[in-house]
């Protein structure tokens, strides 16, 4: 199966790309919205996402890695939540803005903007080539 991309969303106050890159490789857990959760759980290693500063700064910063897929969120009780494991690729070289995606016709149909309270996102190919080209403008 081809690789599959993503956006993650951690508010940076609670998560930041920077505590991810001071740990080397992060459980991403507590997501309890299903189609979050399914997403959390569609993802295979190898798949990389974009990481997302919601609340403040509304921007992706950074890509990351699936490192391990297919967890039971430890923050779960009950074991039903999903979880992956991620690791940093790198900080992109200019954060894109929820703003310059917004204003951008050809980023129109991105769950990103289409399904906002959505915490865990698909990017299609060709919007994850689109904005790494905004990235490196």
């Amino acid at each position: 199966m081809s690789k599959r991309y993503w956006l993650m969303k951690s508010e940076p106050d609670a998560y930041s790309w920077d505590d991810l890159v001071e740990e080397g490789e992060g459980t991403w857990d507590g997501v309890r919205n299903h189609r979050a959760a399914n997403n959390l759980r569609a993802m295979q290693v190898g798949d990389e996402a974009f990481f997302y500063h919601s609340n403040i700064g509304k921007e992706i910063v950074g890509i990351a890695t699936i490192s391990e897929a297919g967890l039971t969120d430890p923050s779960d009780p009950e074991g039903k939540w999903a979880a992956v494991k991620v690791k940093p690729v790198r900080k992109l070289a200019n954060p894109v803005t929820l703003k310059q995606i917004k204003a951008d016709p050809k980023l129109a149909d991105i769950e990103l903007v289409k399904l906002s309270r959505l915490s865990v996102a698909v990017i299609t190919p060709e919007e994850w080539k689109y904005i790494i080209s905004m990235a490196e403008g």
